[in-house]
């Protein structure tokens, strides 16, 4: 199997999450050797610690497999009048990032450290989220990252007015996470219409839009909504992702697509080469059969 040179992976499609509770988390030896098995040359560095924070041990751990980091996602809170746990956060990571090779600085702005679920802001607390995105933007810039604003379930910015509040009062580019647009109840078509200029990283995944449904109705939570096939392989889910990539094309969009097929792993561990390893290879199959991406990894 080939993988385009701009297409990078992430632990998530093996199982691999930040959010507490997600399930069984994959080991990085079988992780990335399945990367690598399957032709990919670069991830994302996956939920803090599990993967080594130390740059050369990191950077040392992914080139015996034959991959380069892209960047990482990191949740910080923002709305608090005290920025200083977020900016020693953004400084910690985005200093790993950084010798390590990335590029991107993926940002989701979280109630709190435990993700606990959003609750609604007052009119002073999106303008310090919006004041502390910008000054963190500056700070991860001059580690030589740039900052991208990820709109997330489960997340303060989740939904099309809560990204629309603080794309209107920050300077932050954006995340295209077409996976989270759908099941915010967007259309991620129609987003990279109208904010083309502002997306810097895109991560590409697919949505059945029944289970999205259930999630925004709260029958379900975003854990339980994986576990029951949230999540497709592309192509095969609502997310209109053939149009997604013909849109990228027309505004000139050249940077990293992550392939980011969620997935929560319940019960033992599967066999290697079964279980999440075969959505990751029918979404790479899907976007070879759309159109040949460009043979040219992106430059930071």
């Amino acid at each position: 199997m080939t993988v385009p040179p701009r297409v990078a992976a992430a632990p998530i499609s093996w199982g691999v999450c930040e959010v507490p509770g997600w399930g069984l988390m994959l080991p990085p030896e079988r992780v990335l050797g399945e990367m690598a098995a399957l032709g990919f040359r670069a991830t994302e560095l996956g939920p803090i610690d599990w993967l080594p924070l130390d740059p050369d041990a990191l950077r040392a751990e992914l080139e015996r497999h034959g991959l380069g980091l892209v960047g990482g996602f990191v949740p910080l809170v923002l709305h608090e009048p005290d920025s200083a746990p977020a900016r020693e956060q953004a400084a910690r990571i985005g200093r790993v990032l950084a010798a390590a090779g990335a590029d991107v600085f993926v940002a989701a702005v979280v109630m709190d450290a435990a993700w606990a679920p959003p609750e609604p802001l007052g009119d002073e607390a999106w303008r310090r989220l919006a004041g502390h995105l910008d000054e963190l933007t500056e700070l991860v810039a001059g580690l030589g990252l740039e900052l991208v604003l990820h709109p997330h379930a489960g997340t303060l910015v989740e939904r099309e007015p809560e990204i629309e509040r603080v794309l209107a009062a920050s300077q932050a580019a954006l995340c295209l996470d077409t996976g989270h647009l759908a099941i915010a109840g967007a259309e991620p078509a129609e987003f990279v219409r109208r904010h083309g200029e502002r997306i810097a990283h895109v991560h590409l995944k697919d949505v059945d839009a029944a289970v999205a449904e259930r999630y925004r109705a709260g029958d379900v939570t975003l854990v339980e909504a994986t576990q029951a096939g949230l999540f497709r392989p592309l192509g095969q889910g609502d997310a209109n992702i053939a149009e997604v990539m013909q849109l990228l094309e027309a505004t000139g969009y050249e940077r990293w697509l992550v392939l980011e097929q969620d997935t929560a792993i319940t019960g033992e561990e599967p066999p290697v080469g079964r279980g999440p390893v075969l959505d990751v290879q029918a979404s790479v199959a899907y976007l070879n059969e759309l159109a040949p991406l460009e043979e040219e990894v992106p430059q930071s």
